[in-house]
């Protein structure tokens, strides 16, 4: 990384949310076309593991790299952040039983209802992040790639 490169952090959050929904879609679109043929089912599987690993990748990374030099440089976001974190946890949990749902080849209904559950929970925290964070991450001086603060997206 050229370290002397200014990273415009707020128009990065905003790329990577507009990639995860894409993402998110093709998944919900891979399900509408999952019928008997041999191979849906482990193609279903394949963008429901790839979109939960680049979801779980982006939020790890937020935690180990963006959200620490937020909290240094605006402490008084310290309780945003901290909610956010916890909108991770609580993501990461039920990506992992979307994932489970998908490996085990659970019905299309099944997966859909993870899906949505994900979705619901994904959107309302995209929209949190970007009120309440996109401001001070305009000025944010962080000495990192974009994969390393925002996920290999």
């Amino acid at each position: 990384m050229d370290a002397d490169r200014l990273i415009a952090w707020d128009d990065e959050l905003r790329r990577a949310h507009t990639r995860l929904r894409a993402a998110l879609e093709a998944t919900r679109s891979a399900l509408d076309e999952n019928t008997d043929a041999p191979d849906a089912a482990s193609d279903l599987a394949l963008f429901c593991i790839g979109f939960c690993s680049a979801l779980d990748g982006h939020h790890l990374s937020e935690d180990r790299a963006l959200f620490p030099a937020l909290r240094e440089e605006h402490p008084e976001l310290g309780d945003v952040i901290d909610r956010l974190m916890q909108d991770h946890s609580m993501l990461a949990h039920l990506l992992g039983a979307l994932r489970a749902a998908a490996e085990g080849g659970e019905s299309a209904e099944t997966i859909e209802r993870h899906l949505d559950g994900v979705g619901a929970i994904m959107e309302s925290h995209f929209r949190y992040e970007e009120r309440e964070i996109l401001a001070p991450l305009r000025a944010l001086h962080l000495r990192a790639s974009v994969p390393e603060a925002l996920g290999p997206l």
